[in-house]
């Protein structure tokens, strides 16, 4: 589509005419890297990387520790009940029980909780799963945190394949799964079962789904165009099945945590935004009617009303049971004029309408003076890190004060790095509209901004997890910026991607050995108190706000 053919009417030396505009297709999708088995065999050797990190002495430390005393046992109160259950609390403590392999830990009825049920469903699958090997068993450190290292596994394997596709380069998708692999808040949670873990999973799902479904659209309006439809008047453009599944994800993530409505809301704004933009491209003029009837509603009914679908299935497990707690709270309470057989379901759904009521009653009424409490600001420069563990009293190190600990903190060098990476996505997406720059910026945004309106509630360091695979997308996209700086000025284009090369070198080197002089302090791993003291440069990473 590129002809140079001359007028038939034109001197044998009258120029080539122009060549015309590059095809819809060419404008619209980048070829993708080439073989296509080879992006998944790089894909998959990094999460097999991430994997072996995470899997590695997973069950150090031998005992419950921080969150895991609760979403261990609502985990496996979820699996044997249905929905979270009391546990003992004397003579003996459930944790203290579980620790010496004694799995009854309940006792009365259902146990109020903060948090919806996904996440600790997945803990609970994750456990019966550590169980099918032949070494191993339910309830144990391995088992309850087995789902989180499978977590984490897959969402580096996720984020290389999105990397890829936005990026168009092996190198850089396969870097950004290398990047988020050797994060320091990446690995630590993903070895406790915890659930953000989770959250970051399902949220970078949804995402990757939403950019794929961009792809697919705009794939099918290039075919469209080359057929020699008449783009004007392109309405509907088929089932949207890859917006389908990130409703699901979508519905996953507000399953695991309420705070993935701030990423929902945003994600669906750029959806119908990347609608509007693409049929704008193929030249429909003024096409604000057919996007709104065609894109934006279905939109809205596949991701928004998906998601709302999913989450109440989730709450399957307290619906279906009535031991739950608060699960009996409407019973009675219908007047006769409504049918019977309405009266179950409907007392069921008021009931679960009243405990949600309650536990956002709990989070806006918190207070805490915990000494790792952090504050949104703090979040992109690792002020606060929270200490999950530490022994003072272990052995293995050779010394005689050897210490062991969980500090979960991201790898310095990233998330400063990540800084300056989010202020070149935003030069870059103010000067050229960059989609890639905008959407980072803005699940960064969706993510992080939000929590600066909740100035007294008490946060860790952890919320921020699901910000990163979008810092290291940043990151990615920054070195590409760099490595190809010259495209447009031939005579320097060798000086300027030798730099850019060596800028990738030593950015990913620094990385790998941040992560290295840290892993002690991540995994539990026995080392001389003064050497771990060292690795912890400030008196915040080890005692917080709190006086030493």
């Amino acid at each position: 589509m590129t002809s140079t053919a001359l007028s038939s009417e034109a001197e044998p030396s009258t120029p080539p005419s122009p060549p015309r505009k590059d095809p819809v297709r060419a404008r619209f999708l980048p070829s993708d890297p080439s073989p296509w088995w080879l992006a998944w065999l790089g894909a998959s050797l990094v999460a097999l990387f991430a994997g072996a990190l995470r899997l590695f002495n997973l069950g150090q430390p031998e005992r419950i520790y921080f969150d895991e005393t609760y979403y261990a046992k609502d985990a496996y109160g979820l699996w044997e009940f249905g929905y979270e259950h009391e546990t003992h609390e004397e003579p003996i403590e459930a944790d203290d029980l579980l620790n010496t392999g004694n799995q009854d830990i309940f006792t009365g009825g259902g146990d109020f909780i903060v948090h919806p049920p996904v996440g600790k469903w997945m803990i609970a699958l994750g456990d019966w799963l550590w169980s099918l090997f032949p070494f191993g068993a339910t309830m144990t450190p391995e088992g309850w945190r087995f789902a989180a290292a499978l977590a984490g596994t897959v969402s580096v394997l996720i984020l290389v394949r999105l990397a890829t596709r936005m990026t168009r380069s092996l190198l850089l998708g396969c870097t950004a799964g290398l990047i988020m692999a050797l994060d320091g808040l990446h690995f630590t949670l993903s070895r406790i079962a915890m659930v953000d873990i989770f959250l970051t999973l399902w949220i970078l799902a949804g995402f990757t789904c939403l950019v794929i479904d961009r792809d697919r659209t705009r794939e099918r309006l290039a075919r469209l165009a080359e057929a020699g439809t008449d783009m004007a008047a392109v309405g509907w453009l088929g089932m949207r099945w890859w917006r389908l599944a990130a409703g699901l994800c979508f519905g996953l993530a507000i399953g695991t945590k309420w705070s993935a409505l701030f990423f929902v809301a945003a994600f669906g704004l750029l959806t119908v935004a990347w609608d509007y933009g693409a049929r704008s491209s193929v030249g429909q003029v003024r096409p604000f009617w057919r996007w709104l009837g065609t894109d934006a509603v279905p939109a809205f009914l596949q991701t928004v009303v998906v998601a709302g679908v999913v989450y109440l299935v989730s709450w399957s497990g307290w619906l279906f049971t009535r031991g739950g707690y608060n699960r009996d709270y409407a019973d009675g309470m219908l007047p006769d004029v409504v049918p019977g057989f309405l009266h179950a379901p409907v007392e069921g759904l008021w009931s679960l309408w009243d405990y949600h009521r309650r536990m956002m009653g709990f989070h806006t009424e918190l207070t805490s003076d915990h000494a790792y409490i952090s504050a949104p600001w703090e979040w992109l420069v690792m002020r606060t890190p929270v200490m999950f563990h530490y022994n003072g009293e272990t052995v293995g190190c050779g010394t005689d004060s050897c210490v062991t600990s969980v500090v979960s903190i991201g790898t310095p060098v990233i998330w400063w790095i990540s800084l300056l990476a989010l202020i070149v996505m935003f030069a870059w997406w103010v000067t050229f509209r960059d989609w890639r720059a905008g959407a980072v910026l803005l699940a960064v945004a969706a993510g992080w901004l939000p929590w600066f309106a909740y100035p007294d509630r008490p946060m860790f360091l952890f919320y921020a997890l699901p910000l990163l695979p979008f810092l290291v997308l940043a990151i990615v996209l920054s070195l590409g910026l760099v490595m190809g700086a010259g495209d447009d000025s031939p005579r320097f284009a060798p000086y300027l991607r030798a730099g850019g090369g060596i800028v990738y070198g030593v950015v990913l080197l620094l990385i790998v050995a941040y992560f290295a002089y840290f892993y002690p302090v991540l995994a539990a791993y026995p080392i001389d108190e003064t050497v771990w003291r060292e690795r912890l440069w400030f008196d915040v990473w080890i005692y917080g706000n709190g006086s030493s």
